[in-house]
């Protein structure tokens, strides 16, 4: 395959359109004069397109758009979106804050398709550190062309990943998949005599909700099973959602790492928690299902760890071996699919392979990230690597929040820019988190 270089030396790269680094090129191609592109491997946006279930909403309101909180302004925003669509009467009469999941992601796509500084369809492959300055290799999904670009930061934008546990793994008939992968399976899962949800949250919810909703037309049996103590509601009292604040985020970023560790497995249900709202439907279909005394097979079992998986009747049913944690019993349950809504990870990029030595990790294995969101590199140089979504070890809960993409963004192009295109606010929240 053919190679060709773009000399032109840009300010920044970012990697990966997820909601984050869309935002960072639609304020940055907006409102200033960085010379960036952003890259891709998808073909075009897509945000979480397994689980874009109809009547499902975010967990946050529409002002957490790709760039309302730092440019309400902006054309951008997801109110000019309803306008330019032709359904800003329609949203007024609907009367919600919180937007269809299906809508927020064609919304997304609709910013990505009108900014010239994204490209879908180039998958980066390595970064060298060449002469003070980043050299960006990418292919071509497509063509398999490469192409080298040169940048003096990079912001890294890859997300996360489906996490399926390793005791989980290995079946080759695809009886097991993650929550991501929900609609892509629909039609075989309609088709099944049983099916089991294992995890906890709100993928978890939503898939065991819409499983639920065609259990009466496809008469399967159905089981969640869930490690948590039990299927909790998220935090979603107005104070609690304060600690998704620039305030927080600055609080949180100045306790000790061991402090940080320790915090963030008791604050789960600030962002692992289940909708109450969807608690509530599941509860009202259970209700339904039972009038006249009717018993259908479905089953809710908390406490309840999957220690194993294990292939039977030659690939046809997966056997799931079980531990209710509290009571310390055992037992096995037989199922033809596994739905693992078992969360994501952040694993460390491949392409990041010849850069590894120029950035500083901590004793776990972590990225060390500054407060204004640059990993900390081994060499004293005026260029960075900007992390989005990436830094919940060192800025707390409010990482993957969609809520705070704005607010990082903005820091992100303060630094780049090295002056206040955007103003960030010292106190947003009426709280205090700390003494001073």
């Amino acid at each position: 395959m053919s190679t060709t270089y773009n000399h032109r030396l840009l300010d920044v790269i970012g990697i990966g359109l997820g909601p984050f680094n869309l935002g960072l090129a639609a304020l940055m191609e907006e409102s200033t004069d960085i010379q960036s592109i952003f890259f891709d491997q998808k073909p075009h946006f897509e945000w979480h397109g397994g689980l874009l279930i109809e009547e499902t909403t975010l967990q946050v309101p529409f002002l957490a758009d790709v760039v309302t909180m730092s440019n309400p302004k902006s054309h951008y925003s997801f109110l000019n979106y309803l306008h330019e669509q032709e359904r800003l009467y329609k949203f007024y009469f609907l009367e919600r804050f919180h937007i269809p999941r299906r809508e927020y992601n064609h919304y997304c796509k609709w910013v990505s398709e009108q900014l010239s500084n994204c490209q879908f369809g180039k998958k980066v492959t390595s970064i060298e550190w060449e002469e003070e300055v980043f050299r960006i290799e990418t292919e071509d999904v497509e063509t398999g062309e490469y192409t080298y670009y040169y940048a003096k930061h990079i912001v890294l934008g890859i997300g996360s990943v489906p996490n399926v546990p390793k005791n989980m793994i290995g079946d080759s008939n695809e009886r097991i998949f993650h929550s991501a992968k929900f609609l892509q399976h629909r039609e075989r899962l309609r088709q099944a005599e049983s099916i089991s949800v294992v995890g906890s949250g709100q993928s978890a919810a939503e898939v065991f909700l819409e499983l639920l909703k065609e259990q009466p037309i496809y008469n399967y049996r159905l089981d969640w099973f869930t490690r948590s103590r039990g299927f909790f509601p998220m935090e979603y009292s107005k104070l609690g959602l304060e600690h998704f604040s620039p305030d927080y985020t600055h609080y949180f970023y100045s306790l000790s790492q061991e402090k940080k560790d320790e915090q963030l497995p008791k604050q789960d249900l600030l962002y692992k928690g289940i909708s109450a709202t969807t608690i509530s439907e599941i509860y009202d279909l259970l209700y339904e299902h039972s009038v006249g005394g009717e018993d259908p097979p479905v089953r809710l079992l908390a406490k309840t760890e999957v220690t194993d998986v294990v292939e039977i009747n030659k690939g046809e049913k997966i056997q799931l071996q079980c531990n209710q944690w509290e009571l310390d019993q055992s037992f096995t349950h037989e199922s033809e699919f596994v739905v693992a809504a078992t969360g994501y990870k952040h694993p460390i990029p491949s392409f990041l392979r010849n850069v590894q030595s120029l950035i500083d990790w901590d004793e776990k294995g972590r990225y060390c990230v500054g407060e204004n969101y640059q990993l900390k590199l081994t060499d004293d140089v005026d260029n960075n690597i900007f992390i989005q979504n990436g830094e919940m070890h060192t800025h707390g809960v409010g990482a993957p929040d969609l809520g705070l993409g704005a607010y990082r963004n903005a820091t992100i192009i303060n630094q780049l820019a090295n002056r206040d295109i955007f103003r960030v606010r010292k106190r947003n929240v009426f709280q205090q988190f700390g003494v001073h």
